[in-house]
């Protein structure tokens, strides 16, 4: 295939920081989705627009955490057939994968719209905020088949080796979201709705990108018996899938119950925080990328059997991870406070009070940066030898700790418990998973025995 990459040779460092690279500036484009959604809607919606989308911001990564888990679960079994070079294999797991995605869109498509009305209440959202925050979410929810449209191409791609395809994709998508939501919010007036919609229109064209580069680059050619439905392959791909999709509602879930906490603080702390909260994933965005690079360099080299280039490529990764977190850290010291203005509008002494509310925030994650780069890739080395249960599980471990910090330790420290426990979080994760990488991989090594999950 045009664009793809094989990773079961060539210099680690360089593969990763290549592939990685592509990644890294789409990951960057794709949070300007809800970037400028955040910056539009605070400048010209007001503070309480802002904190309506930050009151959804859990609920929303609940939902399409999930959708990008589970196609990045399909992935790992993706990589192994591009690494074994088993082209048939490969077909089946793909046709597979998009029989899977249809049903499972139409399922958290009703989930997500029965459920939203009655969460935002659970979570006690303010009443000024709670129309609007429910326009959002409802119109975003309607869309997660457009979601899954993206995330399954791409997922694709990357399993190939192909970095470059996706960031031309999400790059389109971010400039036509951009100018969606000067139409829709500041043109047309159409209020959240409007930057929900345009995020959702922008997907689409990105989805329709990835297709359209797998079918003119001869990725696959179906067959009619590689769309057939198999038991028991379904029943793996789902075994790699979901745990990776219940990892990210987990963490999820976490965010709700903090944001149930941040909600009680007031309006003025939950847009500090928002704001704070979309540096902050922009940040982290590097992350992310490293974590897709680790996956398939581990999937594919694991399908070759090469276990002490997996290692090779783990250590690479980690040298990457630090060396990028504390130049993200000096971003958030030295440019924070200027990038966090841009998303407010409002009474001089309102924003005070916000912009120290997100700095204070800014500041205890600038610190411990390295901590959240090193468990990306850390979960990822372990999703790529197939294990996809034992990252889910230590998504209930950053769970308690959140929620723990965030309903006990604000009562001893005040607000900064909140931020504090997204620290401890990363750093319990970061314990449990290497235990888990240490073990994963010597299992592998000594008898090539696959880990549950593994296809």
């Amino acid at each position: 295939m045009k664009g793809a990459k094989d990773m079961t040779v060539g210099n680690p460092f360089a593969l990763l920081f290549g592939f990685a690279f592509s990644l890294m500036v789409g990951n960057v484009f794709q949070q300007l989705y809800t970037f400028v959604d955040t910056m539009i809607v605070g400048k010209y919606l007001g503070v309480t627009a802002l904190a309506a989308l930050g009151a959804t911001e859990w609920l929303v990564f609940v939902m399409f955490g999930c959708v990008q888990g589970i196609t990045q679960g399909f992935s790992i079994s993706m990589a192994k057939r591009f690494g074994s070079h088993d082209e048939e294999e490969l077909k089946k797991d793909i046709g597979g994968s998009i029989f899977l995605c249809l049903v499972l869109s139409v399922l958290l498509t009703v989930i997500g719209m029965a459920l939203c009305k009655p969460i935002l209440r659970l979570l006690h959202t303010p009443q000024d905020m709670m129309e609007m925050a429910q326009v959002y979410l409802r119109t975003l929810y309607g869309g997660v088949c457009i979601s899954f449209c993206y995330n399954m191409p791409a997922a694709f791609l990357r399993a190939a080796g192909d970095s470059k395809t996706p960031l031309a994709a999400v790059s389109l998508a971010a400039v036509c979201n951009i100018i969606l939501d000067l139409l829709f919010v500041v043109v047309l007036h159409l209020g959240v709705f409007g930057a929900a919609f345009a995020t959702l229109l922008s997907q689409l064209f990105s989805a329709a990108y990835c297709l359209r580069a797998i079918k003119a680059g001869g990725f696959v050619r179906f067959e009619r018996a590689d769309l057939t439905i198999q038991p028991e392959r379904m029943k793996r791909l789902l075994f790699l899938g979901l745990p990776m999709g219940l990892q990210n509602i987990i963490t999820g879930l976490g965010g709700v119950a903090v944001q149930s906490v941040i909600n009680g603080f007031g309006t003025i702390f939950v847009a500090g925080f928002t704001a704070a909260n979309k540096l902050y994933g922009l940040l982290e965005t590097a992350a992310v990328s490293y974590s897709y690079a680790v996956v398939s360099y581990t999937g594919q080299n694991v399908g070759a059997g090469d276990y002490q280039r997996v290692k090779k490529g783990f250590s690479a990764a980690c040298v990457l991870g630090i060396l990028t977190s504390g130049a993200m850290s000096f971003v958030m010291l030295t440019f924070g406070e200027s990038i966090l203005g841009c998303f407010l509008s409002g009474e001089e002494a309102v924003l005070t009070q916000t912009l120290e509310i997100g700095c204070a925030f800014l500041k205890i994650l600038a610190a411990f940066f390295w901590l959240l780069y090193l468990l990306y890739i850390v979960r990822a080395c372990v999703q790529g030898m197939g294990n996809t249960l034992l990252p889910m599980c230590s998504s209930f471990l950053q769970l308690a700790m959140r929620v723990g910090c965030a309903f006990f330790l604000t009562r001893r420290i005040g607000q900064a418990g909140v931020f504090w426990g997204e620290v401890f979080a990363w750093l319990l994760a970061d314990v449990f998973l290497c235990v888990c990488l240490f073990w994963v991989y010597r299992r592998q090594k000594r008898d090539g025995a696959a880990p549950i999950g593994t296809v």
